[in-house]
C-alpha cells in the first residue's frame, strides 16, 4: 500500500495516543500529530521516520492552511471538554474550519470523533442532546448537524464512541478507567441493588484498531451500503450491550461475592436518595437517568473486520484496570490475551 500523508488531531489524549501508537508502529504513512504540548506524549514519536509534530492546536489551525491540503486523510479525535465557549471554539468552529481546509480532491477520508451521546437507540440524533447535554456533548450536537454542509462531508466517516476504558502508565486514563477502582471499592452495597439500565463500552486499543482498518480500507463497501450518504457513514463503537445487572454480576463473580437477592432500584427510590444525600443533577444527569438505555444498533469492534478484539468483555476490564480477581473465582487465572503492556 503506498504511503498516505495523514493528519492525527488529539495525539495528547487518551484515544489518540493509542491510534498514535498503532499508526507509527504498524504502519509506515506519513504522519502529522497536531498537538499543544509533545511533553504530554507517551509513545515515542522518534521511533520511525516520517512522523512530524506540529506544535500548536486547533485555534491557529489556519497556519497549517497550504499543508492540509496536502493531506490524505485525517483523523480528528481533538476535543474541549468544559467551558462553553472553549467547547464551541474547538469543538464546532475550528473543528469545521479545518475540514474546510482540506482538498476534497486530494483527501480520501476524514475520520471524525463525535460522541454516542448524541444518538437516540435508533442510532438518529437524539435531540435532548441538543437541549439539555453538558457544554462538551452540545458542541459535538452542533458539529454533527452543520457537517452536512462541507464541501468534504461526502468523505467524512463519523465515529461515535460509547464508554471508552483506556490508560496505562504512558497514556493518559479515560474518565471512565480512572474510576472503576473506586466502582469496585462499593461492590458489596452494589450487589444488593438491581437496576434497569444498559451501555457499551470499548477500549482504546480495540478504538485503534479499527481506526487502523478504516485507513486501510475506506469506503469498504461491505459496511458503507449507500456512499453518498453522510447517514451511511456512522459507525458507533462499541461492544454488544450490557445491562448494569450483568455488569455487577460479572463484578461480583470476579471477586467471588455472592449475590442472595436483589433490591430493585427504581426511580422513586433513586429520587428519594437525591434528595437524602442533598444530590445535585444537571438536566442532563436527570434525562439520563430517566432514559437509562444507552444502547444503539450494529455497534462495531474489531471483531466487525474480522479482527481480534483486546477487551471485549467486562472481565476483561476488570483485568485490565490491574483489579485482582478473589483467590476462589474461577475467572482467577489471568489472560495471555487481555494482559496490558
Amino acid at each position: 500500500m503506498t504511503p498516505k500523508r495523514i493528519l492525527l488531531t488529539g495525539a495528547s489524549g487518551c484515544i489518540g495516543h493509542y491510534i498514535a501508537e498503532a499508526l507509527i508502529q504498524e504502519t509506515e504513512h506519513e504522519l502529522y500529530l497536531l498537538v499543544r504540548n509533545p511533553d504530554k506524549l507517551g509513545f515515542d514519536y522518534e521511533a520511525r521516520p516520517g512522523v512530524t509534530i506540529l506544535r500548536s492546536d486547533l485555534r491557529q489551525i489556519e497556519r497549517f492552511a497550504d499543508l492540509l491540503k496536502t493531506m490524505n486523510m485525517a483523523i480528528l479525535a481533538a476535543t474541549a471538554w468544559g467551558g462553553q465557549q472553549e467547547s464551541f471554539d474547538i469543538n464546532v468552529v475550528k473543528t469545521m474550519r479545518l475540514m474546510e481546509l482540506l482538498d476534497p480532491l486530494v483527501c480520501e477520508q476524514v475520520i471524525y470523533f463525535s460522541t454516542a451521546s448524541v444518538l437516540d437507540r435508533n442510532n438518529q440524533i437524539l435531540k435532548e442532546a441538543g437541549q439539555l447535554g453538558t457544554e462538551y456533548i452540545r458542541s459535538k450536537y452542533q458539529c454533527l448537524v452543520q457537517l452536512p454542509k462541507l464541501a468534504i462531508a461526502p468523505k467524512i466517516t463519523i465515529l461515535f464512541p460509547t464508554l471508552v476504558l483506556g490508560g496505562d502508565v504512558n497514556k493518559p486514563y479515560s474518565h471512565i478507567s480512572s474510576g472503576i477502582q473506586d466502582v469496585v471499592k462499593w461492590v458489596d452495597i452494589i450487589r444488593w441493588l438491581k437496576a434497569d439500565a444498559s451501555f457499551h463500552f470499548i477500549h482504546g486499543r480495540d478504538i485503534a484498531q479499527v481506526v487502523h482498518y478504516l485507513v486501510d480500507h475506506p469506503r469498504d463497501p461491505n459496511w458503507i451500503e449507500d456512499p453518498e450518504s453522510i447517514s451511511a457513514h456512522r459507525l458507533v463503537l462499541g461492544n454488544q450491550p450490557l445491562t448494569v445487572n450483568q455488569a455487577v454480576e460479572e463484578v461480583c463473580a470476579y471477586l467471588d461475592k455472592k449475590i442472595y437477592f436483589r433490591v430493585p432500584l427504581s426511580l422513586w427510590l433513586a429520587d428519594i436518595l437525591i434528595v437524602l444525600f442533598r444530590i445535585q443533577m444537571a438536566a442532563w444527569d436527570r434525562f439520563s437517568m430517566n432514559y437509562r438505555h444507552f444502547t444503539y444498533q450494529n455497534p462495531v469492534s474489531p471483531a466487525t473486520f474480522g479482527l481480534d478484539p483486546y477487551c471485549p468483555t467486562f472481565t476483561d476490564v476488570l483485568r485490565i484496570s490491574g483489579i485482582s480477581p478473589a483467590k476462589n473465582s474461577t475467572l482467577s487465572q489471568p489472560n495471555p490475551q487481555v494482559t496490558e503492556n
